[in-house]
């Protein structure tokens, strides 16, 4: 089985590009990420005319989130990570397929570093951590994918040390996520 992400940076605006790459390479899930498109905007008719079925949360701006099958059922279970009621960012959906959870996440950038989006990045990152550990108490296979925005190590960064004072490479992340 063939599982991908793709942050797609717009599906609207790509779609040629998405649509091509499916083709290509025929992946059997995939997880797609900052579809910056409203619900009713996501295009279901093309992705079904590719051959797939979906699931998503759109978004206008930066967020959505759409999980893709070809040839397998798809169950959503969930589209807001759980903990935060207030939370309207759509940034998570979980679905089972194939007697698997997928989870495809597209986590807080967290910038500008300090302040009240790092806030939120950290407490996403909490939630995040709490729907873990109750997926691994599961007895079903689960995987999350997605846009992690975290930079784990020096090695993952052109010039390291540009990055000290940017949200997507502070400790406090990383230790929060389990990284460090």
């Amino acid at each position: 089985m063939k599982i991908a992400t793709y942050n797609v940076n717009g599906i609207n605006g790509r779609l040629p590009v998405l649509l091509q790459w499916l083709k290509e390479a025929q992946p059997d899930i995939v997880c797609l990420q900052e579809l910056k498109a409203p619900q009713e905007r996501f295009p279901i008719e093309e992705i079904n005319a590719a051959g797939y079925q979906a699931i998503w949360k759109g978004q206008k701006s930066w967020n959505g989130v759409a999980i893709l099958t070809k040839d397998l059922e798809i169950t959503e279970v969930q589209n807001t990570l759980p903990g935060d009621p207030e939370d309207v960012q759509s940034r998570y959906i979980e679905a089972i397929i194939d007697q698997m959870v997928i989870c495809c996440l597209y986590l807080p950038n967290g910038n500008p570093y300090p302040g009240p989006k790092f806030d939120y990045k950290l407490s996403w990152i909490k939630r995040l951590k709490k729907r873990t550990n109750e997926l691994i108490s599961m007895e079903l296979p689960a995987i999350i994918i997605g846009d992690f925005n975290i930079i784990p190590t020096a090695l993952d960064a052109h010039h390291p040390e540009r990055w000290e004072d940017n949200a997507l490479y502070r400790i406090e992340e990383k230790s929060l996520s389990g990284i460090t």
